[in-house]
């Protein structure tokens, strides 16, 4: 399948629309996670809809002394990897065709969600990626637009605000695409000298480390559920060998700060990291909810998601991973 390069918004509105339309958006360097969303994207919009992949390199969400300048531009093969993976159209757009008459002066402000976590590191970030989402919306004037779980911020805030401004639009997200070694893609992984790449493994490794302390630490609890913690109980349980179980799966049930252990578990390989060659620079992490971004606390239950950013030589990268609390019952 080949996609068509649309440069205007006016090309893209001549285009007849006969069902769903289905938007990708990007800034180029398309990899397989990008491939993934714009399959996921024709699931969505069926053989009668349309998808359409947006590249555009948003000048507005760099901050001084970000990569802006150095970002890969790969248009070509960004179109080609776009209509094999089922993109009807391509939408790459100029600067000057999204920000005519130069920066905008309204935008749309992120809020206190996005002064956190990565809106603390790169201050002005999410104003900049919100306001620019939000005219690709209008311009786009899509049905659904699909964006990756890898930047859960970034999401959390764009169904934010599409709910909170009343944007007419369905927004899905897509699990993160991993290497067979358990690196997020990202198109800045192409920046990674092997040794930097080796070191920048610290992320996932941290992330499955918290997530495996945690479903350790659910599967005690589970099972303490079905021990009753008497001491006849426990008595009559070594007799056949299980009271060590017992005591253990109680042990955990009773102890406060599951969500202290995750972050506990993910922070000894990010610790180990920074002492590699080359090391790695941590910037956070935190386990927090995914409604606003805030941590959370020892007796949190529900949805939660751990995050991580770093930077590994001149590279900065990021991942997350989703976790559930509270996930057995109460006991009958």
């Amino acid at each position: 399948m080949t996609a068509t390069l649309l440069r205007t918004a006016a090309d893209l509105h001549a285009r007849a629309r006969t069902g769903r339309r289905a938007v990708v958006m990007t800034m180029g360097a398309l990899h397989e996670g990008h491939a993934t969303l714009i399959r996921t994207a024709r699931k969505i919009a069926g053989p009668e809809g349309e998808v359409v992949v947006t590249v555009f390199v948003n000048p507005l969400q760099f901050g001084a002394g970000e990569d802006l300048d150095r970002y890969p531009r790969t248009l070509d093969a960004d179109v080609e990897l776009a209509g094999r993976s089922g993109a009807d159209a391509v939408f790459a757009p100029s600067v000057d065709e999204v920000y005519p008459g130069g920066e905008p002066q309204v935008r749309i402000s992120a809020g206190p969600m996005g002064e956190r976590l990565e809106g603390a590191a790169r201050p002005g970030h999410f104003d900049g990626m919100l306001t620019v989402v939000a005219k690709l919306l209008h311009l786009t004037r899509p049905d659904v637009a699909l964006y990756g779980h890898k930047d859960a911020q970034q999401l959390a805030l764009i169904r934010r605000m599409v709910r909170d401004l009343n944007f007419g639009v369905e927004i899905v997200g897509v699990p993160t695409v991993r290497e067979e070694d358990g690196l997020a893609l990202s198109s800045r992984n192409r920046y990674l000298s092997p040794a930097e790449r080796r070191t920048a493994l610290a992320l996932s490794q941290a992330l499955f480390a918290g997530r495996d302390r945690h479903a350790a630490q659910e599967a005690l609890r589970a099972r303490a559920r079905e021990v009753p913690a008497t001491r006849a109980r426990a008595e009559a349980l070594s007799a056949i060998g299980e009271s060590r179980a017992a005591a253990d799966a109680h042990a955990v049930a009773t102890t406060a700060g599951g969500p202290a252990a995750v972050r506990a578990a993910a922070r000894l390989v990010l610790d180990e990291a920074a002492r590699l060659d080359p090391p790695l620079q941590l910037d956070y992490l935190a386990l927090v909810d995914p409604s606003d971004f805030t941590e959370i606390g020892d007796d949190f239950t529900g949805e939660a998601v751990l995050a991580v950013a770093a930077r590994v030589g001149a590279t900065r990268l990021i991942d997350n991973i989703p976790l559930t609390f509270g996930t057995f019952g109460d006991a009958s």
